[in-house]
């Protein structure tokens, strides 16, 4: 019989390879109320840390350590982990609902 969590997994780790499908989760993510520490880490642990640390060009310990629920990591390393997914910080005006 197959493990339908681990099916689920590796589909998953394989469409998050897809530079637009993986803008596209962290970005849906946030947009739901997921903080961005969790969901960088919920992307790079399903992607794989060490072969995200390659195209990181960062050492794998300090994906881990930034990632880690412990951990309060910088704007220059939250800059430096969203730059592969072709994404960076900022902030924008929060809209007024029409009266």
């Amino acid at each position: 019989m197959t493990n339908r969590a681990v099916d689920w997994n590796e589909g998953f780790s394989k469409d998050l390879r897809d530079l637009k499908f993986s803008q596209e989760f962290i970005l849906v993510a946030l947009d739901e109320g997921l903080g961005i520490k969790e969901a960088l880490a919920k992307v790079i642990r399903a992607y794989g840390v060490k072969e995200f640390a390659k195209k990181a060009k960062l050492p794998s310990s300090n994906i881990v350590r930034a990632i880690s629920p412990s951990s309060n990591p910088t704007q220059v390393t939250f800059s430096r982990l969203l730059k592969p997914f072709g994404l960076k910080l900022s902030a924008t005006k929060i809209k007024k609902a029409a009266a």
